[in-house]
Parts: structure tokens; sequence; C-alpha cells
């Protein structure tokens, strides 16, 4: 697992070394191969949304064409119409222009229906293809298993003029869904299963988001990908770790059709801890009901991590940290998080918000009541650039009640009866008189104020170890905050016995209600100034359900690694 840097490291100056698809490209270009071309693609398909491993493949391929001056494809593989859907197709866009890269061509695999309809008759004709009326029971039985050779189909040997009749028969729509298929004739001995007669088309009476009813029979992945390379003379095809196994079947159609042979390089998925990265358990949880929607904040989905308030420039620095390897790994999402919180840190301006459900009142009462006063605090400690905000003050303001203890240990350096703290940006308060409720429960703390120890004017002489943030009590909005954190309790669901829901973590939501300062009241969403830190709490944005009369903000990041610091504990 790759472990996230400490919080306090700066990240190296000196140049990345190369990886090893860089090292392919680059060997290939010196030999001219393809003419020094480089043309990638990302191939997504539209039947759910992208998340982070999908970034880290989209930052590989745009990646590796920018830097050698070459282009990349966006090309949809919408091979089966029952999954697919309009609203993933400009979800998948609108995800690839935020992360900031653009694309030379938009294509997609059914432009090529006709292209890959004429591949398939042409190996039929070479005797390389052939219809088999078998069903999904009896052909997954033919293939026997991986100690095992397959057996031939009692129809592989069909002439090839009745294959073509029954083919085109397919194609016109004469049979039902599943009554036959059409299968490559490479090798029923084959220690690879992919080339035990794999299936090239399938038939299905279904309505497609773009051709329509023009087609009742589509083509399997492994038929059109491949091919889609090599119509789009795509030079480097890259490809997860799981398609090393699909790369001979990839190449026994290149050779047999003669077409342009693209070459497949594979390297490791992106594997995250605290989640998960496939997109059918994804759609299990949001139609489960267990997560909002595919942009939930706690989803790995690149729509959800933008909702939760990530920046497209901290998913890229992710994905160059985490580079690119041959083998498996899981990765610590610590990584990530350090990603947008060091960034956040330069960047997001500081705000103020009490957050206890039962926040607790001071009242300064030796504070005039009528005073109208309006202090300046600086916006960012870490960018001088970033000016001051207004931030009113009042004879009462609103306390975090975790800052105020009423029999402290030693080195609590908050509020305590007799004790002394600074309230950021305003004045030194000294603790007079604890108020409690019927039940024991302190309501109130009345405290006075030291009025030579403004801020930036102090002449008290006085030295405190504390500083705690405030809201103005009359001045108070508020707001609808949620706390997320990691969606599953476990580092490594698949290394766990069970159902992977079974690991929801149940305090992955907390909503509370806060009081922020009014400053907060004209913040807009999808912007950067809609990304902000809470003083003392974490980074938070405005969530799009915010209203003119309801603020709603998600926390991105805490301000810390709590969590590893809380598993160690337990």
């Amino acid at each position: 697992m790759t472990e996230a840097p400490k919080e306090s490291g700066e990240r190296a100056p000196e140049e990345r070394s190369l990886n090893f698809i860089e090292q392919l490209v680059e060997e290939d270009i010196a030999g001219g191969k393809n003419g020094g071309r480089v043309h990638t693609r990302f191939p997504p398909e539209p039947n759910g949304y992208l998340h982070i491993g999908h970034a880290k493949s989209i930052c590989l391929n745009f990646g590796l064409a920018d830097k050698y001056g070459g282009q990349t494809n966006l090309r949809f593989d919408d091979t089966n119409p029952v999954t697919e859907d309009v609203e993933y197709v400009d979800s998948i866009k609108a995800d690839v222009r935020w992360l900031g890269f653009e694309w030379e061509n938009e294509f997609y695999a059914s432009d090529y229906f006709d292209q890959l309809y004429e591949f398939a008759e042409k190996l039929i004709q070479a005797g390389l293809a052939y219809v088999d009326d078998s069903t999904a029971e009896q052909i997954a039985a033919q293939k026997g298993t991986p100690t095992e050779p397959g057996k031939n189909s009692p129809f592989r040997d069909r002439s090839v003029e009745e294959n073509l009749d029954l083919f085109r028969r397919m194609k016109a729509g004469e049979f039902p869904d599943g009554a036959k298929v059409l299968r490559a004739k490479v090798d029923m001995a084959s220690p690879n299963m992919h080339l035990r007669d794999p299936l090239m088309y399938r038939i299905k009476h279904a309505h497609h988001h773009r051709t329509g009813d023009k087609w009742c029979i589509y083509p399997m992945y492994d038929f059109a990908h491949g091919q889609s390379d090599a119509i789009e003379h795509i030079t480097h095809s890259l490809c997860t770790l799981e398609f090393v196994v699909h790369r001979p079947l990839y190449d026994w159609f290149i050779e047999k059709l003669a077409i342009f042979p693209s070459q497949q390089i594979e390297f490791a998925r992106l594997n995250l801890t605290y989640t998960v990265m496939s997109k059918r358990k994804l759609l299990q949880l949001v139609n489960e009901g267990h997560v909002t929607g595919w942009d939930d904040p706690r989803m790995p989905t690149i729509s959800g991590l933008r909702r939760r308030g990530y920046t497209p420039s901290a998913i890229r620095e992710f994905c160059d940290r985490i580079g690119i390897a041959r083998r498996e790994n899981l990765i610590d999402v610590g990584l990530l998080e350090f990603c947008i919180r060091e960034e956040l840190n330069k960047t997001a301006p500081r705000v103020m918000a009490v957050l206890d459900e039962k926040p607790l009142k001071v009242v300064l009462t030796n504070y005039p009541e009528d005073k109208n006063e309006i202090l300046k605090i600086e916006n960012n400690p870490e960018d001088p650039a970033a000016g001051e905000r207004e931030v009113p003050f009042s004879r009462e303001v609103w306390i975090e009640r975790e800052d105020f203890m009423e029999n402290p240990p030693k080195k609590f350096f908050r509020l305590f009866p007799g004790g002394m703290v600074r309230l950021k940006g305003a004045y030194i308060i000294k603790c007079d008189e604890v108020v409690k409720d019927d039940a024991g429960e302190v309501t109130e703390l009345r405290c006075t104020y030291i009025p030579e120890s403004r801020s930036g004017s102090d002449t008290s002489g006085i030295n405190v170890k504390g500083t705690i943030h405030w809201v103005s009590v009359p001045h108070a909005v508020e707001a609808e905050v949620r706390l997320y954190d990691r969606l599953l309790t476990v580092e490594d669901p698949s290394a766990e016995d069970g159902d992977f829901k079974e690991f929801i973590n149940p305090n992955s939501l907390q909503v509370v209600r806060g009081l922020v300062e009014p400053s907060l009241k004209n913040i807009k969403t999808d912007a950067q100034e809609g990304r902000i830190q809470f003083m003392r709490k974490g980074y938070f944005c405005l969530d799009a359900d915010s209203t003119a009369d309801k603020l709603v903000f998600n926390r991105t990041v805490t301000l810390k690694d709590s969590w590893a610091k809380e598993q160690k504990k337990s």
C-alpha cells in the first residue's frame, strides 16, 4: 500500500523518471514506429458514472498524447444497448472536461457497426467464424476448464454458405434473443480460455441510444474493442491488467483481418482503500439507497469527488503521485486526501463556523450592549494576497462546547473558570462565571473582555496560549453542515468475507446544524470561492442543495488525517 506523505512534507522539485509506458513510447518514436505518431484513446462504456480509477486512465491517455505531441480520442464503447444511457454519455464528457482535458475526436463503437459487421462476414468467408445454436449453458460447458481442454460445438463445422445465411438472417431479425450467436473459430484446446471460440455477436432486440432500431445484433466487447482501435489507427492502446489475457485474441483478429496493428499495453488499475471501484457495486449502492446518487460525496465517482469539494488539480496531482505500475496494488485514500488538503491549505479562505449541536453562549459583561464593531480578519495566512474580510463582533458570541471545560486537565489552553483565551481576530477574554440549567448542564459563560487586547493592536501585555473561533450571536447565519467520512469501515472489502455492503460506515455522513459568520451569505457553488476552511474544523465546500434561504456545506476533508489515528487506537 502506498503511504500518504507526512502533512509537513513538501514534494521534492526533482524531475520524475519515465514510467514503463513512457519508455515504450519513446522507444517507438526513436525507432520510427507508426511514423513517430502517438495516438491514444479513452474508451469508457456509457453504463455508469466515471470514478477515480477512470481519472487515472484519463490522465494517462491524455497526458501521454500531450507530452509527445499526439492526439487522444474519446470513444464510447456503446455495444450493449440494455445498460447504456445518454445520461452517462453526457456525464462522462463533463467529467473529462472538468479534469482539464479535451479530446481530438469523439467517436462511438456504434459508428463502426457497419464496418464490424463486414469484418465478421470476412471471417465467416475465411472459415474463421461460425453461427452457433448452443445455449449459453452449453457453450460454457463446451469451453472446459483452465486445466481441461474444451469440446467443439456441434455447429462448429457448418459450411461457409450456411454460416453467412444464418448470420444475415440474424441481422435481419429473424431469430429471438439468445437463439444464436456468432463465434470465432480459434482453438478450443488453447490454455487461454479467451481463445476457445469466443463470442463475436449476440442477438439483442433492444433500442440503441444512437442507432435506434437499425440493429438487433450487437458485437461483443472483445470483438468491437480491438477493431475500433484499429479503425482509428490507435498507436498505443492502454488497458488495465485484466486485459492481458485478452490481448492474444485481439492480436488474432488483427492478423486474420489484416488491419492496423494497434499495440495494447497493460497497466495496473487503481484500487483505493475504504471504498469500492466496481461500477456494478457502485450501481448497487445507488439503486439500493445506500447513497443519494452517483454524485453522493461519499462515492469515489468524479462527480461525487467534485461535489465533495475536490479540485481537478488535486485529482491530477494524486494520479501523478501514484504513478503507473505493472502489478496490482492498493493505494491509501489518505494520499488522495493529502493532495486536496495540501492544495486547499494554500488556496481556501479561512472562515469561522460553530458546528456544535448545542453551542455555548459567551456573554461579555463589560462590552457595551449598543456597540457595533467590525473586525478585519485575514482570509488566508498562507496567502497574504488573499486580503482581509470584515467580521461583525458583539457582546454575545457562540463558541464550541468542546472549547470549555469546567475542570480542565493540564495543558488545556482553551476556556475554563478563571482562565483566559483569545477569540480569533478579536480580544482576549476571561471566564468569570458559569451558568447552568436545572439539570446541571452549562448553558452560558459570563466573561469579561480586555479592551486593550484587540488583535493587531494589542497593548495589554497579556500572553495567552489558546485561541478559539467564534461567531457573533446576532449576526450568525444558520447552515446545514454535512460531515462526510470514509464510505467503508475496512481498508480492502475484497479481502473480507461477506457482502461488501456489510462494511458500509454508519458514520459516513453526519448532518449537523452550524452557525457561520455572515461573510458566507454570498459565496457561490462550483467556484473556487465555494471551497473554504472552517477554522480548526476542516475544509468544506458549498453544496448545490444550497438556496438563498439555506446554506448547505459539505466537508471535503479534515484538517489532519484523524482516521489513521483512530484506526491505530482500535
